[in-house]
């Protein structure tokens, strides 16, 4: 008899909430790091303390963050071979990602000259806050290796449903993060530097613990059958689906980077209100990641072993409780934006204008659930030229109606600039819809 794979396993509610509520809760405690990195170097009465560490990780985030690919890639490719019972092929992805893991953390490495010497250019910080920031940066780009493996490792666990492994290796590196920072910089005295040192140690023994959690991979030769882990048409293909999501995610990038750009030209209460603002955006960001992450990995193996009842239930199960957390998001932003706008500016004129907005942030989850949702849905399925070609029509779309809409309606078009691309890439991908049911003959 065929061994049942987890893809022909019964879809339901009690699933999708197993593998969507530890990566929610994984990602609630990432500013919660930033938090406590802020807080320790702020105790050392200084502002340069804290430019410096801000700066130093936004521009390792930036570099890292190029390489975010790798968990999606990854999460696509290894649920479908987990729905196709392919576990040679489950493990050599395993092999692949991390190898790609190790290429790029050893690229960051190898250039962080001309990297962060960039960086600073377009970022300029006073002579103080740069040097503490090459200081930061000096240590804590060794652990690139660990931080860009991670997302390989975090991808092909999540494909196997495997989220609590990695809430808990979040948690872990988070936890140890804080404690060394409280012991280097409050302890120590070691200061800046003492915040690096003891995110490089959290980054290498999460990566450890990731590792830890993939053993059974390597309890068996497949993980390391050259032939396969090098196949030459897997390698193509692996290549193909990650470059087309590093273009979506660099025009996705672009957007709010130029969002910021034309914010900032509308004064700076204004653009600190739409800074405030876009907070918002990144909570809806990270509730949605789970059940986006959980569309991924169902539809995946719904894919892997052709099953279109599984890939629609997958898809319809998984978007029902995405749009239970846009209403729920949309009704808190409605009844308390005004109290989290105050959380977080202390001026009264940012906090007016801020309010002025408001009504586009109760707006943006419901109408960025379709968006949010067939990204994953179409990340599990490897459709990543729908998912490229459609963030280039969006991007078009975002310019077009900012060009129209900001000489008339100032800030006001911005915002609706950003909303109507959310709509425009939730009924592109929409539309491309039927094409992934068709992989399932």
């Amino acid at each position: 008899m065929q061994k049942q794979t987890d893809s022909i396993r019964p879809l339901s509610h009690g699933r999708v909430l197993k593998i969507a509520v530890p990566i929610v809760l994984s990602n609630a405690t990432v500013p919660i790091l930033g938090a406590v990195d802020t807080g320790v170097v702020g105790q050392l009465g200084a502002a340069a303390p804290i430019g410096a560490v801000g700066i130093g990780a936004i521009i390792l985030s930036a570099l890292y963050w190029i390489f975010g690919f790798l968990r999606m890639g990854t999460v696509g490719l290894t649920s479908q071979a987990v729905g196709a019972g392919d576990q040679a092929e489950v493990s050599a992805l395993l092999t692949r990602a991390l190898l790609l893991g190790a290429a790029g953390g050893v690229l960051v490495i190898a250039l962080q000259l001309p990297l962060f010497w960039v960086s600073f250019q377009m970022a300029p910080a006073s002579p103080e806050v740069e040097g503490m920031a090459r200081e930061y940066l000096a240590i804590r780009v060794w652990s690139a290796p660990a931080a860009i493996g991670l997302y390989g490792i975090t991808g092909w666990l999540i494909a196997q449903e495997r989220t609590r492994a990695v809430l808990v290796v979040q948690v872990w590196m988070n936890g140890l993060n804080i404690l060394l920072d409280l012991w280097f910089v409050l302890g120590l005295d070691w200061g800046v530097s003492g915040v690096a040192v003891a995110t490089f140690l959290a980054e290498w023994s999460g990566f450890a613990l990731g590792l830890w959690f993939c053993r059974r991979a390597f309890h068996v030769p497949d993980w390391r059958n050259w032939g396969q882990v090098f196949d030459s048409t897997r390698l193509r293909h692996m290549a193909v689906v990650n470059t087309d999501i590093l273009i979506r995610s660099l025009l996705l990038e672009a957007m709010f980077v130029s969002f910021l750009f034309f914010g900032s030209g509308f004064g700076d209460v204004t653009l600190a209100a739409n800074q405030v603002l876009l907070q918002f955006l990144m909570i809806t960001a990270y509730a949605m990641d789970g059940f986006a992450f959980a569309a991924e990995t169902l539809v995946g193996q719904a894919i892997g072993a052709r099953r279109r009842d599984a890939l629609r239930r997958s898809a319809g199960l998984t978007s029902f409780w995405g749009l239970v957390v846009v209403v729920v998001l949309a009704l808190m932003f409605l009844l308390i934006g005004g109290w989290m706008i105050d959380l977080m500016a202390k001026s009264e004129d940012v906090r007016a204008v801020a309010r002025v907005y408001l009504p586009y942030m109760v707006l943006a989850p419901p109408l960025g659930w379709a968006a949010w949702m067939l990204d994953g849905i179409f990340i599990g399925a490897t459709a990543t030229r729908d998912m490229r070609n459609m963030m280039v029509i969006s991007t078009i779309v975002y310019f077009a109606t900012a060009a129209v809409l900001l000489p008339v309606l100032a800030n006001h078009g911005l915002w609706l600039a950003l909303l109507v691309s959310f709509v425009a890439r939730g009924v592109t991908l929409g539309l491309r819809y039927r094409g992934l049911e068709a992989r399932t003959n």
